[in-house]
């Protein structure tokens, strides 16, 4: 390092050294504070080196267009894009000069009587360009709806001077494009813009093919080709509509700026006039969504611009927000992917050799994904796979899959990974059957509701809805765990005592904060012991009673609605009412089980722990001793391997007659054999 600054301190003297060959004022003690109009008619007449040579040559007006064989001149394109006149190219070219060639502070200074004034002024740019603040039509050039301030072109500054001594700065990004430089606005930075190039495109792994197959996004691709593009797109479900849309535009030639406001006050006016801007000297389109709450100010900003715009969310579109704006108000379609053919080619491209030993359909239908969000998860897969030394599995999918889904969802519900299968269940033939259909309904529901057309009308949903009851510890929870894991899916239980709410209407606000979140989540949600919030309408005799009916009628509408998976839990079927057995897909019954499923659930729960040899025959006596439910075999399994963790032995049958005794026990039941006073 030392070395280096010695190099440099080296470059430094020679640079010092050829700038005060040439200057009569370098011995001055003043140098810097003013300026001689000997040093100002030097630095006029000292030519620029050509390689800080400023953009459209040196005479002010700008080259014209040169041989056919050289490159276009950036000043003339940019003049085309942005409807400048000569006068505007002139007062550009003479704002950006000292961004160019630092030369160019001194001269400036010099001319606007005040060393520490080195930008250009309107006064200044306005003599350079042969007219004066006096005249009307050049005073119009800076106007805020003006070519070069609306465009974004210049920044007129120090708002407290008179216009004619007013500076101006032309943007960093405006000076790099006229330098050749197309890099990403450094003013977006700070916002969430993502460029989407035409040239990645192709290099995405098909995002041409996966957008040219979704008709609404080729419609809009070819509204856009024309500049003609201003749309609001209403989703069901978050990118199901813009990722499509983007690949569309970008097939067409056309480079996409996708910007995700984040809602702070004023940030999207901030970001409007760079992002028109970017999306002008691009050429682009600009993807705009999810929108905040409040979007009114940025549509008009990003509206009144000639650039095509889409915006999206799940919003639907308020008049109100830009009246005059001459939207194209669209419901997005629900998405037509390919999904097991999108996955198959996605896999064949990161794992070219990969043949899958699996029902690859099968696998991948519980996710409701957008062909990019495919193409991410496959990549994820293959790296993953690749990770683990082998060949992508159903898991590796799977869990790819899922990370492509919001996971919002954790912060209204308790989220569950399954670590069970249906080997882990002990049910009679009947509801074992029924899971088994559950599963097969949510993998196959947009092959049945959405290609064969069998889900009805009324704004009904695509999702699959279950009621699971049955006493206490008899297997509906562990079962809705079963059917989530059979599906590659998490588990979410809603804790109901944190939805319900005593105020009017905030159990309602709750309930759809979940809906919300399930319907953009690849999941299934588990409402537990749910008499409660979707319990009997009664007849009215109080408030209470029609806020309550209020309640329930709300349930109603929005689990028609519902395009994701749930699971309703209750004890008491009875209490649940008709209207929502309705439009229930499956009722699963849990039966209390009998000797033969007791024995065969203390088998169960008892298969990892040291057994000792004779088990098996006091385990057929406590199945037919103690009537218990499988939560409660469980319990008492967890007791009587405490109980041998003590004595550090096996199982024996006392320790499993020990635990059963407890269970008897806190279910205030007597144990079997005990008799009552009166009886003795």
């Amino acid at each position: 390092m030392v070395a280096r600054l010695e190099a440099l301190r080296g470059r430094v003297a020679e640079l010092v050294e050829r700038r005060s060959a040439d200057d009569p004022t370098a011995a001055d003690p003043l140098r810097g504070m003013y300026v001689t109009p000997e040093t100002a008619f030097r630095l006029a007449t000292t030519p620029l080196p050509a390689a800080t040579a400023v953009p459209g040559g040196t005479d002010g007006a700008g080259a014209e267009d040169g041989d056919p064989g050289e490159s276009p001149d950036p000043l003339d394109s940019l003049a085309r894009e942005f409807g400048l006149s000569a006068l505007d190219r002139h007062i550009l070219l003479a704002a950006l000069a000292p961004d160019v060639d630092r030369r160019f502070e001194p001269l400036y200074g010099y001319l606007n009587d005040d060393v520490g004034r080195r930008r250009a002024t309107v006064t200044l740019a306005l003599d350079l360009s042969g007219t004066g603040p006096h005249d009307p039509l050049a005073r119009r050039r800076f106007h805020p709806r003006s070519p070069l301030r609306a465009g974004g072109l210049i920044v007129v500054e120090d708002e407290e001077r008179p216009l004619p001594g007013r500076a101006l700065r032309v943007p960093e990004r405006v000076v790099a494009q006229l330098l050749g430089d197309d890099a990403l606005d450094p003013e977006l930075v700070d916002h969430d813009v993502e460029l989407l190039d035409v040239e990645s495109a192709g290099d995405a792994g098909g995002a041409r093919d996966a957008g040219s197959s979704h008709p609404l996004a080729v419609r809009l691709a070819a509204l856009a080709a024309g500049r003609a593009l201003r749309v609001h797109l209403r989703e069901r479900r978050e990118g199901t509509a813009a990722e499509p849309v983007a690949d569309a535009l970008r097939a067409a030639g056309l480079p996409v700026l996708r910007y995700r406001p984040t809602g702070t006050a004023g940030e999207g006016e901030a970001a409007a006039v760079a992002l028109v801007r970017e999306a002008r000297l691009r050429r682009a389109a600009l993807l705009v969504g999810p929108l905040p709450d409040a979007p009114g100010p940025l549509m008009r900003s990003l509206v009144s611009a000639d650039v095509p715009v889409v915006f999206f969310g799940s919003e639907p579109y308020d008049p109100g927000w830009a009246p005059d704006a001459g939207l194209l108000v669209l419901d997005a379609p629900q998405d037509s992917v390919d999904t097991a053919g999108t996955w198959q080619t996605e896999l064949a491209r990161h794992s070219p050799a990969y043949e899958p030993d699996f029902d690859l359909g099968e696998a991948v239908a519980p996710y409701r994904l957008s062909g990019t969000q495919i193409r991410r998860a496959a990549r994820d897969a293959a790296e993953l796979a690749a990770f683990d030394g082998t060949a992508p599995t159903v898991a590796h999918l799977q869990r790819s899959a899922r990370l492509q889904s919001a996971p919002l969802l954790d912060k209204h519900a308790r989220r569950i990974r399954p670590e069970v299968g249906f080997a882990d269940l002990v049910l009679p033939d009947e509801p074992l059957a029924m899971l088994g259909e559950l599963t097969l309904r949510a993998r196959h529901r947009d092959k049945v509701l959405g290609e064969w057309r069998l889900r009805t009308g009324g704004g009904r949903g695509r999702g699959v809805i279950a009621l699971f009851a049955g006493d206490s510890g008899t297997g509906k929870t562990l079962s809705a765990e079963v059917v989530a894991g059979e599906l590659g899916l998490d588990l979410y239980v809603v804790d109901l005592s944190a939805v319900v709410d005593k105020y009017i209407g905030e159990t309602e606000k709750n309930l759809e904060r979940i809906f919300v979140e399930a319907d953009r989540t690849d999941a299934v949600l588990l409402f537990d012991e749910a008499d409660a919030v979707f319990g009997k309408r009664s007849e009215v005799k109080s408030s209470h009673d029609r806020y309550a009916n209020l309640e329930s009628a709300y349930l109603l509408q929005r689990l028609e609605a519902f395009d994701g998976i749930a699971v309703l839990t209750t004890n008491l079927r009875a209490n649940i009412d008709d209207a929502f057995t309705r439009r229930l897909d499956l009722v699963v019954d849990f039966p209390f089980p009998d000797v033969e499923q007791r024995l065969a659930l203390w088998r169960t729960c008892l298969t990892g722990t040291p057994c000792a040899d004779d088990l098996d025959e006091e385990l057929a006596a406590c199945a037919k001793e103690f009537e218990l439910s499988g939560g409660a075999i469980r319990s008492a399994a967890v007791t009587a391997a405490y109980q041998a963790a003590g004595h550090g032995g096996p199982v024996s049958g006392a320790d499993v007659r020990a635990g059963a005794r407890r269970e008897y026990r806190k279910m205030g039941r007597l144990e079997p054999g005990t008799s009552l006073p009166w009886q003795r």
